[in-house]
């Protein structure tokens, strides 16, 4: 069986991992089953929640056996990690139809039949009916209110105010561990950095319970190179939801990532094997051109499917004139309040210098000349606003082979 913990590592997934070792072997002899837990604070998840569902396609493809737990019912108490304040509170409805969105997502990626088929969980329901009385005396007990304070998620919330119901959300990630544990043979949770203390404790519950180990490894938070979430931009998330986030515009993200990211995103992102990855070790400057496409081709490829992946890179290079990427375009920079009335398209144009007057930009546009996003203009008034903003900015063209990048800030 392929040694699935070393290519995790050497792919840049593995951040910390409990008796690392032990698990390392347990995954060399034979198919483990392991989980991820997925809270559906939203309908879609965006790319900064692809480093654990690629480590579960990684893990599959290596024979073992993922359980994705869709959350219900912890997102009702609201994880404290990495906030500065109680999120906000969600309906059982919303919860309910954010699972249902996010359960189609996940079969995207990963295969629900045959011998180490994955399994989609609603911890709701185990948590929905507890009798609490009964699960403080049962699972409580077993936790130290002094050492759940050391977990730097309780640390940093101390500071700005961490309510009861949130202060419950480790023992209730805890028990939804245990209960994998016996019911499914569940010995590894896997997940990010910022859940350490939570899947530590539900490791040290099913020891003290079940007199049996349990292993968990976390992924780092990506950021990229000038320390940006990952997913996050000027304009927003970037969604797997093609509605919320076309495949064009997911492409373009890859396309335009600094090129100190490239190399590291390639193995976190994509399916290309190692062997494969070391022809872009060398590249710098220019040449990283190509490894941005190969990045952009293959991580839309897994989310989009492969035929949009092809339209999306087609869309890029008949609007930029070949090679894809916006990185080299001219720019100019806007104020957003600007774009919240409307701005005429033919400003634009005299703006950036595409028109030397308006009445040369209206003649272009009548011409059938000028475009913005790819899109051609047809009247003369058109006017862009901030629903034309993607990614930050508005790509305006000026006959064949004159673009210019309208950046809003």
């Amino acid at each position: 069986m392929e040694n699935v913990f070393d290519t995790l590592q050497a792919r840049g997934f593995i951040q910390q991992v409990t008796h690392p070792e032990d698990i390392k072997t347990r995954l060399q002899q034979g198919s483990v089953t392991f989980y991820i837990g997925y809270d559906p604070t939203a309908s879609s998840f965006h790319i900064g929640n692809l480093v654990p569902i690629m480590a579960m396609v990684h893990m599959q493809r290596a024979g073992h056996r993922p359980i994705a737990i869709l959350g219900a019912g912890t997102t009702m108490v609201g994880d404290p990690s990495g906030k500065t304040e109680m999120r906000q509170m969600m309906t059982r409805e919303t919860i309910e139809e954010n699972a249902l969105a996010l359960r189609g997502q996940l079969e995207r990626y990963m295969s629900f039949e045959g011998g180490n088929r994955a399994m989609l969980l609603n911890n709701g329901d185990w948590l929905f009916d507890l009798r609490y009385i009964d699960f403080l005396r049962d699972v409580g007990r077993y936790f130290s209110v002094n050492r759940m304070l050391t977990f730097e998620a309780y640390k940093q919330r101390l500071e700005t105010g961490l309510s009861f119901l949130e202060f419950n959300y480790q023992l209730l990630q805890a028990y939804d561990f245990l209960v994998l544990r016996q019911r499914y043979d569940c010995i590894l949770q896997m997940g990010g950095d910022d859940q350490w203390g939570n899947m530590v404790a539900g490791a040290d519950l099913i020891r003290r319970v079940e007199q049996t180990d349990a292993y968990a490894i976390t992924f780092p938070l990506i950021s990229n190179a000038s320390g940006q979430k990952m997913g996050k931009t000027a304009d927003g998330a970037i969604w797997l939801d093609a509605e919320r986030t076309t495949p064009y515009e997911f492409y373009q993200y890859w396309i335009n990532v600094d090129d100190r990211d490239v190399k590291r995103f390639l193995r976190l992102y994509t399916l290309l094997s190692l062997e494969d990855l070391t022809q872009f070790d060398a590249m710098e400057g220019a040449e990283l051109r190509e490894a941005k496409h190969v990045l952009a081709f293959e991580a839309t490829a897994l989310t989009h499917g492969k035929t949009a992946a092809r339209a999306a890179e087609q869309a890029a290079q008949a609007m930029f004139g070949g090679d894809g990427e916006a990185a080299d375009m001219p720019e100019t920079l806007v104020t957003q309040n600007r774009f919240d009335t409307g701005v005429l398209a033919v400003d634009l144009f005299v703006e950036t210098g595409l028109a030397a007057s308006k009445g040369a930009a209206r003649r272009l546009i009548q011409q059938g000349g000028a475009s913005l996003n790819g899109t051609r203009l047809d009247t003369i008034d058109a006017t862009v606003t901030n629903t034309d903003v993607r990614d930050g900015a508005v790509i305006l063209r000026a006959g064949k082979k004159r673009y210019h990048r309208v950046v809003v800030d």
